[in-house]
């Protein structure tokens, strides 16, 4: 069997506690696997541990427990074979649009010719729309175009997986949809892995091939894996016209609103693999088994025993 991509097996995360009192774990038994060339997503309310998840995926966080493997090595530590994109730009303010880019390029290759990466990192501004800009400061840059040189340089570097926290959560809404066509663009044509952070479910369903749903923290957990079944090809102006697309925003927003909180806790890991979330695939006709809401007692007494039905 060919080993996945990247295998990210129990991760656990629990902060040290000020007083005497032991801290709940943020996440744990947190288990998922990325093949290459996959737009992974990662959705769930605030206080889930998304981005530390991320920051332990870029190696610039340590898990209190589990493992990542990327590309058969474990994650120790940052490295450039992992790009990050965070909220906030990041771009030192002191240096052209271009060389805030020829600075990572130079990092990772720093045998090339001063020609070659101003080549290099030209390709990769001009791809997001920045070729215009390349001798510009970011004071004198638009919030979009601050991220859209923190994309490319990102991209320049040519990363094997890509991480992105939430990069366009601060952008409006006009230049966040222009920002996410070049990123699909981008993404496609260079067939790279990527995991996101969203809290827009519009974006995930644009950019994902899956959605990874995390329940309610502390003790969060991956409570469904969301297959999004549309065709590659979708774009933000065409993508409400797939009849799949309303069934599969609904069953987020149904999780989000009403679910997302019923895989915490005990009651819930007597019904839910941790190790092998379900693949969902709402667009598709029958598709789901019976959801069953453990917020009551009646919901719990449900499950049981519908749980004791099919183990029968």
């Amino acid at each position: 069997m060919t080993p996945h991509f990247l295998t990210v097996e129990a991760l656990k995360k629990v902060y040290p506690a000020s007083g005497e009192k032991s801290n709940p774990p943020v996440f744990e038994d947190i288990h998922f696997h990325i093949e290459k060339g996959e737009f992974i997503c990662i959705v769930g309310h605030s206080g889930c541990g998304k981005t530390t998840i991320l920051n332990v995926l870029a190696g610039l966080e340590e898990a209190s427990a589990g493992n990542v493997i990327m590309d058969g090595r474990e994650v120790k530590g940052p490295s450039l074979d992992r790009g990050v994109v965070f909220q906030g730009h990041a771009l030192m303010p002191w240096m052209t649009v271009l060389a805030n880019v020829a600075f990572a390029v130079s990092s990772k290759w720093p045998d090339w010719p001063k020609d070659k990466v101003r080549e290099h990192c030209t390709r990769f501004l001009t791809m997001v729309g920045l070729g215009h800009a390349l001798d510009k400061k970011p004071a004198e840059l638009s919030g979009g175009m601050k991220q859209r040189v923190g994309i490319a340089r990102a991209f320049a570097i040519q990363p094997k997986m890509l991480l992105l926290d939430e990069p366009f959560g601060a952008l409006d809404a006009l230049t966040r949809g222009t920002i996410q066509d070049e990123l699909l663009k981008i993404v496609q044509a260079t067939h790279q892995t990527v995991f996101m952070i969203t809290h827009d479910v519009d974006e995930a369903i644009l950019l994902a091939d899956k959605i990874l749903l995390m329940s309610n923290g502390p003790g969060a957990r991956i409570a469904e894996i969301v297959e999004v079944t549309m065709a590659r090809s979708r774009t933000r102006a065409g993508i409400h016209h797939d009849p799949q697309y309303y069934k599969i925003r609904n069953h987020l927003v149904d999780f989000l609103v009403n679910r997302s909180e019923t895989y915490s806790g005990a009651e819930a890991e007597m019904f839910h693999d941790s190790k092998n979330p379900p693949l969902v695939q709402p667009g598709l006709e029958g598709e789901r088994a019976p959801v069953f809401t453990l917020t009551t007692e009646k919901g719990i007494s449900q499950a049981l025993h519908a749980k004791h039905a099919i183990n029968q």
